[in-house]
């Protein structure tokens, strides 16, 4: 195998492997939509503002991914 096609290989490995990390979710310190609708909501609540966020709507259920099991 020649330098060019290693290199190209090694390239094409390296795409691969960065497309399969960003696939998934993150993990769960992060707010959903909805968790963060819901704060949003609290805080104007708390600051006595005149126009309030919408009510969110609660989500039905969490959905998984199929590669989530890859990141746990």
């Amino acid at each position: 195998m020649n330098r060019r096609r290693l290199m190209a290989s090694f390239a094409l490995l390296g795409a691969t492997a960065l497309m399969a990390t960003a696939c998934g979710r993150r993990p769960a310190e992060l707010d959903t939509p909805y968790d963060a609708a819901v704060e949003a909501r609290k805080e104007a609540q708390d600051q006595k503002k005149k126009t309030l966020p919408p009510e969110p709507k609660k989500p039905e259920k969490d959905r998984r991914f199929f590669l989530d099991g890859l990141i746990k």
